[in-house]
């Protein structure tokens, strides 16, 4: 297929290029500076310069261009602000849907017929979903009037807007927290070496994880065999507590041990992380991506994602 990616230098992007086009796709990627040109088609994919909150600009970009498939990857998360609520025109919950409006025109334009959209697991909402393991069928937007309800929304959201565009076929990818390169595991990495407190006292919840490359497999997967209409839990097998996935960090990236707070602090400081790291445990359960897409983790737990990082 031709696919027109938007997100391309982002932590998935990079890897989701490199297996696209290993799987014989051809890539027209979207990015937001010429910059970002070289990387680009370093990675193996044509560069176009636009904004995907800026719908004439991006129609103008792709006016011409035939696309098959449109890929939404697009996200600002390095401008999140974990110090306070996050707000309605927080960038990357516009993204998902400012963002996806855009793009869904740009799929019209372009005449792609299919349409693949990043969700995120944490829609089921930021709460304790027990032991049981959260499946498709579990509800999908759960609010509770906390710090974290826009990202829920968003995400619904994204999800409404891209099920219910006419003339595409539309996919949600629901997917567990990132880790690898250019993710939360080096996020967390950093602020370890600048001895920033990173994570409650205790265990902490629990959630489920992806390793972005397994993501990007994922995505060709659900690109090549995603049914029209539907959305897949993307995570691996192992779900752990934040007290184990800050504890792998710190080894695989030779940081110093991690500073905790207690919760009461977490949520004082920095009330988004406290929703995210001590209210919230969810168990995924990826078995409909399994059977339908053919897709499996190729790392089944943070702890092998990591040893694969330091074994490069």
């Amino acid at each position: 297929m031709q696919v027109l990616l938007a997100g391309a230098t982002g932590a998935i992007g990079r890897p989701l290029i490199r297996a696209l086009t290993a799987g014989g796709h051809s890539v027209t990627a979207i990015v937001r500076s010429p910059e970002a040109h070289p990387l680009v088609r370093e990675l193996g994919a044509e560069p176009i310069t636009a904004d995907a909150l800026d719908r004439d600009g991006l129609l103008r970009a792709v006016d011409g261009l035939r696309a098959d498939a449109v890929l939404h990857e697009a996200t600002a998360l390095r401008e999140v602000k974990a110090t306070r609520r996050i707000p309605a025109d927080d960038p990357t919950g516009l993204l998902r849907t400012v963002g996806t409006a855009n793009l869904l025109a740009a799929a019209e334009v372009t005449g792609a017929r299919r349409f693949v959209t990043q969700s995120l697991i944490l829609g089921y909402g930021y709460h304790d979903h027990g032991t049981e393991p959260v499946t498709e069928r579990a509800e999908f937007g759960v609010y509770n009037g906390g710090v974290a309800d826009e990202v829920v929304r968003a995400c619904v959201d994204g999800e409404r807007l891209v099920f219910d565009a006419a003339g595409v076929d539309g996919i949600a990818l629901r997917y567990g927290l990132f880790y690898g390169p250019g993710a939360f595991s080096d996020l967390f990495a950093g602020m370890m070496r600048k001895r920033v407190p990173v994570g409650p006292l205790g265990p902490g919840g629990v959630n489920t994880w992806v390793h972005v490359e397994d993501a990007a497999a994922a995505t060709v997967a659900a690109l090549d065999h995603g049914t029209p209409g539907r959305a897949y839990n993307i995570a691996d097998d192992t779900p752990i507590t934040w007290e184990r996935f800050l504890t792998e960090v710190a080894r695989s990236h030779g940081t110093p041990r991690p500073i905790r707070l207690p919760g009461w602090a977490i949520r004082l400081a920095v009330p988004y992380l406290s929703a995210l790291m001590v209210d919230t445990s969810m168990r995924i359960s990826s078995a409909l991506a399994h059977e339908e897409l053919g897709w499996r983790p190729r790392y089944a737990d943070v702890t092998a994602g990591l040893a694969a990082g330091r074994a490069v």
